[in-house]
């Protein structure tokens, strides 16, 4: 698999977790952190930390 459609995947992924996150608003941060060992916090501020390695 090429690295442009990797990331289109990972993309795809990612996009599908928020809309599922969104959705089970039920689910609070400090369960996914218990389970999952991340929480919404830790998504929104991977997603801002790598926004700013590109420079938006």
């Amino acid at each position: 698999m090429d690295n442009s459609k990797k990331i289109e995947l990972q993309s795809a992924a990612f996009e599908r977790l928020v809309q599922h996150l969104r959705k089970r608003n039920d689910v609070q941060n400090i369960d996914l952190m218990n389970l999952a060992g991340f929480c919404r916090n830790c998504l929104s501020k991977w997603y801002r930390e790598e926004a700013e390695k590109k420079g938006n």
